[in-house]
């Protein structure tokens, strides 16, 4: 134990006010500090203790001494520092060492005026165990125990952070006791880190408290570790400057170091399945929890959850707040439905295990956009820390009950686990390059881990080589820095323990292997965009081919294996399944939507691929940068696993190099950028397997010890006393101290050679070592003396900072490099004249704070900045030449004494040779090791454990030091925080190290880039490429603005060094990357996306081929493609060959820039492009806007629309542009639109975009002799204005009788239903085929054959940016394109025009009437708990809204709203017509179902008619009038002319017309005159027959899709309807159509039974014959609730029943649907009615009544009232036959049937019938007198139901029936015994029978006890008198004297004296018996 006496310090100069300085030590790096103290002089008198714990002093220990003024603000607290090395001590132990006056040194490193008094010693075990006298530092033994336990002492706390960091503050307050006080009210008050929290106010002296307090920091550690907890107990109940009954106070850092806040876990484990949790019980303090319990889910399949979430929680004290690990099971995988394969495959129930999960959790994976088809893990989504395993099985089975939820499961199941076998693994991984990276600042370093496995932050396992040495990041020359390894590449070894899931690995390997050929396979047919390309058919049949022979290879056969799996045998069975069918697929495909038909192929594979039982985590990189994680990068463990099967069964990446790209964790890091690009070699397997590994093909393997020796500056003089917290022998960054005699060979290895120097020249690279430039910079400085005047100072040439550099005089420009303009001052910021700036110097360091340009005669220093600029001079060797030859530098005539020192401090950079300012140097020390004999596996893999001590002896010894932790290999150490204490072990280093490089020459072809959105007013703004390849980089030259820019260009890389063997190379060639960059016109930079590919290596280039261009995506930041980059890459290999067959030869050099080669640059063809450019719409916020037309390098653009407010449509028409264009299709070029709004002062912004991909539907043939331009719509026809009014006013309100005859039998409703067959029983009208109507299932512009109604002009969405799913739409652009070829030729006949060119557009904008007809709607989606909604309709057009929320339709999904809407409008200006349906709500805002939007402009624009559909028929009046504008002619007239053709010729003599070169005649079209009525006259009638033949829209409904914003894309319901537009320029529209819903009409439907015959017969009685009680009973189907039933005709014999009953019912009748309407409200609280139809059906039913049975049916009749047969006049005609409305008899004999709503009355006989036997049968007949009324004429002759009045229309008497009733007074007993003994004799009998043993049972009980007491007890003496006289006494009392008198007379032979005296003594004994009895009397 190391003990300090702090005893007091002196400060000089004293300070003004007095300071309150405090001490504080480092030790070890662990803090401890004194309590402050005000005044310059202060004393403590303090004792520190720090416990050594079993790590004793050392020659280089020391204590750093600080001394603080806690008074003054954060930066100029310190006041100086000072090192005491301990080696006296190490010397001397038991002495006190005593250090009086220390002086102080300031930042500057010199002595100041301030000293400290101390002392120290040292202290043992036997030194704490004495009491009294013996304490040597006068602290008393017992503070020191307690501080023992206080203190943490097994390790060196890691280095804090100089960045910020998120830390939480936890105080839990449980209770205090024996507080001293009366009447307290206490109450605690606690202060964290400055922030003030209090409890709640108890009573008494030990007040429970339990309250929790959270307080969160963002600090920098070193600040945050200072702040204190400061814990007061207040009594509330007193003043505040009293109430303070006590405090504890200690700083946060004394917490966070403590080894007590780790805990132990208490692990349970929560499942969650479709919102349900179950939870394991809690198994406390344990990190290897064994449940064993199962948890139940009852569910149903398929499950509407996809995942099984899995959560293990920490429960202390069963209360789960946090989050260990977690992981999801998705039962995609674990199950199958069948649908994976189109054969007869079932497909099986989830299942799973047993089987290991691995937990995840700690920092999250950032959200990317993940190909289609590719696999995320799931630590992707569960996090990214190692947490555990979990070991589980789920079981799926089919049961009618329900198990228990949880239940606990035998232990003997554990042994499952014990059986799973574990092997020792291997991981290798070398790291080749780490390039693209920021400018880390400090050195950084990779580690790898396998689970807890190689995660050196954990000791729970062998410390092993997971990690690379420290190494700098180097400027790559342009944008990007690399690490520098070069021919040393490090490697790294991890070895762990696993289960052998070698088969199942084998089987996953193999079908990623189909996978991913078919995937390159795939990508390669995408990229050929040409249908004509050779290559396509010979590609396709090598993609088929190759699937086939993959598919053929067998899978590794799961079904008998005895480790697999149910789960195996299943997915093994599925997977050979589908192996199959795409083998077969793949044979009989057809080369035909050849991507799409792979597409689904791989789609299919894809759902198989996953294994959810891998059992192995993933091996996860972590880039490293001052002990922090960084970065990571994830490889899957199958994906590099190594498989002695073969190569098809191991890993992609095994024991091959990939490119890795390292991300951020979620939230941190900049946005938009890579922190690196690492190449590795990885392989993971078996450590068996491993004897011959070799990874390369070239590289030697090399395993080193490594220690650094530091010496330090004291008085010129290079040594060990001026070390300052830093040990002899230390690691590279200085904190752990490694002495060479500490380092041990590790077991199974031994030393090969001594140590020796090795200078780490890596380490020494100059960061500028490629930049072509840099800044020198030099600070004069001087300062004031006592005159006045300025010298120079004490330290006159420094940097910025203060430092003490090199004078400049003297700075010699390095080898290499030279100086165009020498030293120079800086006048360019704010100096004076001289470059001079002033300040005042502060204490202590002395130098001032601020700097002022204008010189105060206060000012004590100045400074001025010398500075240059050096240039390389780029000689013979090139920048990496330069780096080989600088790290192959070596000194040998040096001393071994000065050889392979660095020069520098830690934290700033080393040189090789010293500084003027340098104080510290090091050196670096190898050892090589070598492996003892060869053990049959690689050696590297036997390096586990230290350099320092064996494994075994480092765990006793801590076994000894602490309690020993039973740490899990499932729930390990990761999930807490990273331990701030723990010791690193000392582990060697691997590298593999190349002798040579080999020479390569990279050439990428660059074209163009397409598809690129911006937002500027020209695009793409300074648009240039950079090519990075490894740490090389290259630019294009910079474009002007274009859309697609390109560049032709060839980027060429000489003499790039590749160490790998070639072979290696051309197996995994590093990527090449292309970053597209704009460059602004102020020369800002910025990123827009980038892409990379594998070049194509050659070898020999003899056999080169140029590469063909292909499109390569452009991606942005979270995986958004936006962009294509057409190019090319090879890597060709410099060999002899190559010298005399140059590739850059083949490369044209033009303006400076080597261009594309020929033969690989696209052909290109001069084309026109024609635009119509009609306006833009939904612009919001515009003032002027313009139409920017981009295409390559052409643009054109529009004048700016001024008045867009008041017209959005172009001045001009049409633009025309030519240029060169690729002829091939792949090359096709965008062409990009921009809208441009002009503000005032020349302003312009772009507001709007669009990019059309494609122009190939505009390729247009000019020549074409059929070709008819788009033409303007005709709304001007002034001349034909009167003859419209007088043919308005001739037809339209012309009305006659026989319109109203046909009123209530035809309506608009009856077309629809002939048109969509709704109704089962369809009005039947014989002029319905003049009448049809046309019903789309779809909106009108989805109708192919309408063109989208988009003929005249297409509508392009314009968005702010590249369009996506959720982009916003920003306006509209209207125009039309066509593409055709120009000619070269000046002088060739120049094609036609597309597009014709109008002056002006004068009938635009347009006012217009708009009528909407809402229909109904259809399907709704719920949106009340009914399930059900409340619909109604609003319109919006422009500004005006129309509709009635009062007007909805109740309780319903299928509204029949049957509304029209009639709106004006000004079309372009209001063009979108918006219908939205609302659910009312009583209370609760109204929600929105959904919306469709039509574009008015788009129909009134359309050639196809869309304003208005055509009638079927020309009907000027009556049920279906026209509804037009303009009769038929008129319309053809302007078809004619729109189409470009003459007017039609109409004759009336023979009624015809000619019509575009051609006769037509009316007879062609009528062949007999028709007979309809109100059809017009014949040349309108002829008119519209030539209209319905030019494909125009019909008279139609339209069904259209309801969506709605909160759920895009989801249907939402349809609605149908129709509108019409009229332009008021056209004249006054047509007439409205009526399309109101029907209304019922009420009727009253009288029903008189008149009598029954031929009924069944049910009852038997005593006589042959049977009978019945008939009564019928009556209702309307529907309206059961309206039953009615006559009375009883008893004992009908013949089947004949006399009623004369009448039944009246009620119903609302829809005589056109011939449906009854009911309205009623489902629920009592219901706001509305619902509404339901039902056919109009009356139902008879004929009954037998029975009095102690349920009653008999006996027949039934149903009748609809719209379609009825007539009724039979006799019974005797009355048959079933009536009934059957299809026959199979001839029409002849088919019954007639009418409509009772027609008849009005009927009466005459039905049949009844009754189901026997499967077949309806004749059971009886009915006489009924049926009669319709309506509601007036009920009302007029009313009736009375049944009987009773009012009797009348007809009155109805009561019938005369035999009365038959005298029967049962006749034959009484014949009839009962026909009731009762025939139909419940055997029920008789049983309760005869019980009754019978009932009362044998009874007899038996009652007997029983009498007989048995007689029995036992068998009496001899039998005294008759006494018993006659006792009975007497009892009568005595109870009965009368003649009763006496009686029992006397029987006995007159004894006296009564007698009796008494033989009696006196048993009457005694009998009262002491029946003590009611009276005492007997002498």
């Amino acid at each position: 134990m190391l003990r300090l006496v702090v005893e007091s310090a002196n400060i000089n100069p004293p300070l003004i006010p007095p300071p309150r300085p405090c001490v504080t030590v480092y030790f070890r790096d662990i803090k401890r500090r004194t309590r402050e103290i005000e005044g310059n002089n202060p004393t403590w008198n303090e004792t520190i203790i720090w416990h050594l714990w079993n790590r004793p002093l050392k020659n280089d220990s020391f204590l750093q001494i600080i001394l603080r003024d806690m008074g003054s603000i954060k930066k100029e607290r310190f006041m100086g520092l000072a090192t005491i090395m301990l080696t006296p001590l190490v010397k001397k132990p038991r002495e006190v060492l005593f250090v009086k006056d220390l002086t102080l040194l300031n930042h500057s490193m010199k002595p100041t005026e301030c000293t400290v008094t101390l002392q120290v010693a040292l202290m043992t075990h036997q030194d704490i165990e004495k009491t009294g006298d013996e304490d040597l530092l006068g602290t008393a033994t017992r503070e020191a125990a307690k501080q023992k336990l206080m203190v943490p002492g097994s390790a060196i706390p890691k280095a804090l952070s100089s960045k910020p960091e998120h830390f939480q503050v936890r105080v839990k307050i449980f209770e205090a006791r024996q507080l001293m006080g009366n009447n307290l009210n206490p109450m605690v008050k606690l202060v964290i880190g400055g922030h003030q929290q209090r409890t709640r106010i108890k009573m008494g002296n030990n007040p429970f408290f339990d309250e929790i307090f959270f307080q969160n920091f963002y600090e920098v550690p070193a600040k945050f570790f200072d702040e204190i907890i400061l814990i007061q107990v207040m009594n509330s109940s007193v003043m505040r400057f009293n109430s303070e009954i006590g405090r504890f106070q200690t700083d946060i850092g004394f917490i966070y170091h403590s080894p007590e806040k780790h805990y132990s876990v208490s692990p349970a484990l929560e499942v969650e399945l479709i919102g349900e949790k179950l939870k394991t019980n809690v198994k406390n303090h344990t990190e290897n929890p064994i449940w064993n319990q199962i948890l139940t889910f009852q569910i149903q399949l398929p499950c509407l959850s996809s995942y099984i979430r899995f959560r293990v929680l920490d429960c202390p004290r069963n209360n789960c707040r946090d989050e260990i690990g977690t992981v999801s099971l998705s039962l995609n995988q674990i199950s199958s439905t069948g649908a994976e394969t189109e054969g007869m495959y079932s497909g099986f129930l989830p299942c799973f295990g047993p089987s290991f999960l691995t937990l995840y959790g700690g920092k999250k994976a950032p959200f990317r956009i993940q190909e289609e088809g590719t696999i995320i893990p799931h630590s992707v989504k569960d996090g990214l820390a190692y947490r555990g395993r979990v070991f589980l099985e789920v079981v799926t089975q089919i049961k009618s009950r329900q198990d228990s939820r949880m239940k606990d499961l035998s232990n003997e199941v554990t042994s499952v686990e014990k059986q799973q076998y574990r092997q020792k693994y291997g991981l290798c991984v070398i790291f080749l390059s780490c390039t693209m990276m920021p400018n880390f600042k400090d050195l950084i370093q990779f580690e790898v881990s396998i689970g807890h496995y190689g995660n050196k932050m954990d000791l729970s396992y062998k410390p092993l080589v997971s990690t690379t040495q420290y190494s700098p990041v180097i400027y790559d020359g342009n944008i990007y820095h690399y690490v520098p390894w070069y021919n040393t590449k490090p490697v790294v070894a991890v070895t762990s323990y696993w289960e052998d899931v070698s088969v199942r690995m084998n089987c996953l390997n193999l079908l990623h292997f189909t996978r991913d050929r078919l995937k390159a396979n795939l990508d390669t047919l995408k990229s050929m965009r040409n249908p004509r390309d050779p290559a396509l058919l010979p590609h396709w049949e090598k993609l088929r081919r190759e699937l086939v022979e993959d598919c053929k290879r067998p899978l590794p056969c799961m079904t008998d294996h005895h480790k697999a799996t149910d789960l195996d045998r299943k997915r093994w069975q599925l997977r050979s399944f589908l192996l199959q069918e795409l083998a077969q697929k793949a044979r009989e495909a057809k080369p035909r939507d050849m991507v799409a038909t792979v597409e689904g192929w791989l789609y299919r594979l894809n759902a198989v691929l996953p294994e959810p039982q891998v059992s192995l985590p993933d091996v996860m990189i972590w880039l490293m940068s001052k002990e922090q994680r960084v970065a990571y990068a994830q490889v899957p463990a199958h994906s590099i696993l190594f498989s002695p099967t073969g190569a098809l069964y191991s890993g992609r990446f095994c024991g091959k190099t990939q490119t890795l790209l390292l991300q951020y964790p979620e939230g941190e890091g900049p946005k938009d950028t890579l922190p690196a690009h690492l190449r590795v070699c990885m392989w993971l397997g078996n450590v068996m397997d491993s004897k011959h590994l070799q990874l390369l093909r070239q590289g030697e393997v090399v395993v080193y010890a490594e220690t650094y020796e530091n010496q330090a500056k004291n008085k010129d003089q290079w040594g060990q006393q001026g070390l300052s917290r830093c040990p002899n022998f230390s690691d590279v960054m200085g904190r752990k101290a490694l002495p060479k005699e500490d380092f041990k060979a590790p077991h199974g290895w031994h030393w090969q050679g001594q140590w020796r120097v090795e200078p780490q020249r890596r380490l020494l690279l100059d960061t500028d070592i490629n930049k072509s430039q840099v800044l020198e910079e030099v600070y004069e400085n001087q300062y004031r003396n006592t005159t006045g005047a300025w010298v120079p100072a004490a330290v006159p040439n420094t940097d910025m900072d203060g430092h003490a550099v090199e004078a400049r005089e003297s700075m010699k420009c390095p080898q290499g490099w030279y100086i165009k303009k020498n030293w120079t001052v800086e006048l360019n910021h704010a100096v004076d004249n001289e470059g001079w700036e002033y300040g005042v110097g502060i204490q202590p360091s002395g130098l001032p704070r601020v700097w002022n340009s204008v010189e105060k005669t206060y000012y004590s220093h100045r400074r001025r900045r010398w500075a240059r600029v050096r240039y390389r001079n780029h000689g013979e060797l090139s920048h990496e030449q330069e780096t080989l030859s600088f790290l192959q530098l070596h000194h040998p005539s040096l001393d071994e004494k000065e050889q392979g020192w660095e020069y520098g401090t830690f934290g700033s950079k080393f040189h090789l040779n010293p500084q003027p300012q340098s104080q510290f140097r090091r050196r670096c020390w190898h050892r090589r090791l070598a492996p003892d004999k060869d053990k049959g596996i690689a050696p590297i893999f036997c390096l586990e454990g230290s350099l320092a001590m064996d494994l075994k002896e480092q765990t006793e010894k801590e076994v000894d030091r602490a309690p020993s932790r039973s740490l899990s290999k499932r729930l390990g150490d990761a999930w807490r925080p990273a331990p701030e204490d723990i010791q690193l072990p000392n582990l060697p280093f691997i590298y593999c190290i190349f002798d040579k490089p080999h020479y390569y020459q990279l050439f990428c072809y660059i074209y163009q880039a397409r598809n690129l959105m911006s937002n500027q007013i020209h695009s793409f703004q300074g648009p240039f490429i950079r090519l990075i390849f490894l740490n090389h980089s290259q630019c294009t030259q910079t474009l002007r603005s274009s859309a697609a820019p390109t560049w032709a260009q060839t980027l060429i890389f000489q003499h790039l060094f590749l160490y790998e063997n070639p072979q290696d190379t051309k197996e995994s060639p590093p990527l090449v990357m292309l970053e597209l960059w704009q460059r602004s016109s102020q020369g800002k930079e910025s990123l827009w996306g980038r892409t990379m590919w594998s070049p194509v290596v050659w070898l020999d280039v003899q056999n080169r081929i140029l590469p063909p261009m292909r499109w390569h995506p452009l991606v942005k930041e979270l995986g958004n493609e936006e962009g294509e980059i057409l190019a090319s890459c090879e890597l060709i290999l410099e060999t002899e060959s190559l010298r005399e067959r140059m590739p850059i030869l083949s490369v044209p050099w033009k303006n400076g820039v080597y261009t594309l080669p020929k033969s690989i640059e696209p052909t290109l063809k001069k084309m026109a492009i024609e635009i119509l450019v009609w306006g833009l719409r939904n612009m919001k916020q515009v003032r002027a806007p313009q139409l920017l037309v981009e295409c390559w390098e052409e643009s054109l653009q529009t004048e700016p629309i001024r008045g867009f407010q008041t017209n959005p449509n172009f001045t001009e028409s049409v633009l025309f542009l030519t240029l060169f264009m690729p002829t091939e299709e792949a090359y096709a070029l965008p062409l990009m639109l921009k809208v441009v709004d002009n503000w005032d002062f020349g302003q312009q912004t772009v507001v709007g975009q669009a990019s059309i991909d494609s122009l190939q539907p505009y390729f247009c043939d000019p020549w074409a002799e059929d070709y008819m331009p788009p033409r303007r719509p005709i709304l001007t026809v002034k001349k034909y204005q009167e003859l419209l009014g007088y043919l308005y006013g001739k037809f339209w309100f012309k009305s006659s009788k026989a319109e109203d005859e046909y009123e209530h039998e035809v309506d608009w409703w009856s077309k629809l239903f002939w048109a969509t067959g709704d109704l089962q029983q369809p009005l039947k009208y014989k002029y319905k085929d003049y009448h049809t109507l046309k019903v789309y299932d779809c909106e009108l512009e989805a109708v192919p054959e309408f063109q989208g109604l988009q003929d005249f002009c297409q509508t392009f969405k314009l968005y702010q940016e590249q369009p996506k799913l959720d982009s916003p739409v920003v306006g509209e652009f209207k125009g039309l394109f066509r593409v055709y070829p120009f000619p070269e030729n000046p002088e060739a006949p120049k094609p036609p025009r597309q597009f014709m060119v109008w002056p002006q557009k004068e009938d635009f904008p347009q006012q217009c009437l708009v009528r909407v007809y809402v229909v109904r709607a259809i399907n709704l989606q719920p949106q009340d708990l009914n399930g059900l909604c409340d619909p109604y309709v609003i319109l919006k057009l422009g500004k005006t809204t129309c509709g009635n929320r009062d007007k909805y339709q109740p309780n319903t999904l299928d509204p029949i709203f049957g509304t029209m809407f009639e709106l004006s409008c000004t079309i372009p200006l209001e063009k979108d017509l918006e219908i939205q349906l609302y659910d009312f709500d009583l209370l609760s805002p109204d929600d929105k179902i959904g919306a469709t939007i039509i574009d008015l402009e788009n129909r009134l624009l359309s050639g196809f008619g869309a304003c208005c559909g055509l009638s079927k028929s020309y009907c000027p009046s009556g049920p279906f009038r026209w509804r037009d504008q303009m009769p038929p002619s008129f319309l053809l007239e302007r078809h004619a002319k729109r189409k470009g053709l003459p007017p039609p010729l109409f004759n009336t003599e023979d009624d015809s017309v000619f019509y575009n070169g051609k006769k037509f005649k009316l007879q062609s079209f009528e062949p007999k005159p028709p007979t309809a009525h109100y059809l017009g006259p014949k040349k309108e009638r002829l008119a519209l027959y030539l209209l319905h033949t030019q494909g125009l829209v019909p008279e139609h409904v339209e069904t259209r899709t309801l969506y709605t914003d909160s759920q895009p894309g989801i249907d939402q319901g349809k609605v149908q309807m129709w509108v019409d537009i009229f332009p008021t320029e056209l004249g006054p529209p047509g007439p409205p159509v009526d399309i109101k819903p029907r209304t019922p009409k009420r009727y009253e439907l009288r029903c008189i039974i008149w009598k029954t015959a031929q009924v069944d017969l049910k009852d038997s009685t005593f006589s042959p014959e049977n009978l019945s009680d008939i009564y019928v009973k009556g209702w309307l189907f529907g309206l059961e609730k309206d039953m009615q039933k006559t009375d009883i005709h008893y004992y009908s014999v013949t089947g004949e029943g006399n009623f004369n009953w009448r039944f009246i019912f009620t119903l609302d009748y829809l005589m056109a649907e011939h449906v009854c309407v009911l309205s009623q409200k489902d629920y009592i609280w219901s706001l509305d009615p619902t509404v339901m139809k039902f056919p109009a059906r009356l139902i008879i039913q004929v009954w037998d009544n029975d009095i102690f049975t349920s009653d008999d049916f006996l027949g039934v009749l149903e009748l609809d009232l719209s379609d009825m047969p007539f009724p039979a006049r006799h019974a005797n005609l009355c048959s079933i036959r009536m009934m059957d409305a299809d026959p199979k008899w001839p029409y002849l004999l088919q019954h007639k049937r009418f409509s009772l709503f027609k008849k009005k009355t009927v009466t005459g006989w039905w049949p009844c019938q009754v189901l026997d036997g499967g077949k309806w049968r004749l059971s009886g007949k009915v006489k009924m007198t049926l009669e319709i009324l309506s509601e007036k004429e009920a009302l007029i002759r009313p009736a009375g139901r049944g009987q009773s009045e009012p009797n009348q229309y007809p009155t109805l008497h009561p019938p005369l029936r035999n009365e038959k009733w005298f029967l049962w007074f006749r034959s009484p007993l014949q009839n009962i015994f026909h009731i009762f003994w025939k139909r419940y004799r055997f029920k008789m009998i049983i309760f005869l029978m019980i009754v019978i043993i009932g009362l044998l049972l009874f007899n038996f009980i009652y007997s029983a006890p009498n007989y048995l007491a007689m029995s036992w007890i068998k009496p001899e003496l039998r005294l008759n008198a006494p018993i006659k006289i006792y009975a007497n006494i009892i009568s005595s009392s109870n009965t009368s004297n003649a009763n006496s008198s009686i029992l006397t007379t029987q006995h007159p032979n004894l006296k009564p004296m007698n009796e008494l005296k033989l009696l006196q003594g048993p009457m005694n004994h009998l009262q002491d018996i029946f003590p009611e009895l009276p005492v007997p009397q002498d």
